[in-house]
């Protein structure tokens, strides 16, 4: 029986945080940073928190070192509960039913692979009770390019599996150009879902293997993930 890997994205095409993890950001560069607002939009669909934060220090004049860094995201991990509390986003349709089907099949494996640093990525699944369903992945901790998140998740993967996985048994479930892009990275499959900022027009541009409007449909996309 030939196994199959699914890696997910996380926002944007299995949730929306309601812009909480935005509004965590922002709160601990005021809080422990001094940082009154945001002076520049930083663009963040398909991008990892590391480079997120990368750009918001070097706009808001503050040093990026080793404490800084640490200081960010403790304090990050601290707020962002209290942001997904107030409940304004929301299981994207279809998803819960999917993970459901997909997740019984002992020819599975499903996967992370996701810009959110690993704990934001634990916060924010279980906040939404959808953290059971993972346990292996690539993060956004230490990479600024998502290539390099595709391939930490494949040696994760390989790890877990105890054996090499061929890329061809593998697809990444997103909803930006990049998750298209670090998907080829490591020569995976993708299926693009436009349930996130993109427009289908621009993301069929970099051609996916499948383009989705959402993930409601079970029978269709877990027909062609599973073939």
């Amino acid at each position: 029986m030939t196994e199959k890997i699914l890696l997910f994205d996380i926002d944007g095409t299995m949730l929306s945080s309601g812009g909480s993890g935005q509004q965590a950001m922002e709160q601990v560069l005021l809080e422990q940073f001094g940082v009154p607002e945001i002076k520049t939009e930083i663009p963040s669909a398909g991008r990892t928190d590391r480079a997120i934060i990368t750009d918001l220090f070097r706009d808001h004049d503050i040093q990026l070192n080793d404490a800084s860094f640490e200081q960010f995201k403790h304090a990050y991990f601290r707020v962002l509960p209290d942001f997904l509390r107030q409940k304004t986003g929301c299981v994207l349709n279809g998803v819960v039913a999917l993970l459901n089907k997909l997740s019984a099949l002992p020819q599975v494996k499903l996967g992370l692979l996701t810009g959110n640093f690993r704990e934001g990525a634990r916060i924010k699944l279980s906040s939404f009770g959808l953290d059971h369903y993972f346990d292996v992945g690539g993060f956004g901790d230490h990479h600024h390019h998502r290539d390099d998140v595709a391939r930490e998740a494949f040696r994760a993967v390989q790890t877990v599996c105890l054996k090499e996985i061929s890329p061809s048994n593998i697809w990444v479930i997103g909803d930006t150009p990049a998750d298209i892009i670090c998907a080829r990275a490591i020569g995976a499959k993708v299926m693009a879902v436009c349930t996130g900022v993109y427009e289908a027009e621009l993301l069929a541009t970099h051609m996916p293997d499948s383009l989705v409007d959402d993930l409601a449909n079970l029978e269709e996309v877990s027909s062609i993930l599973l073939k």
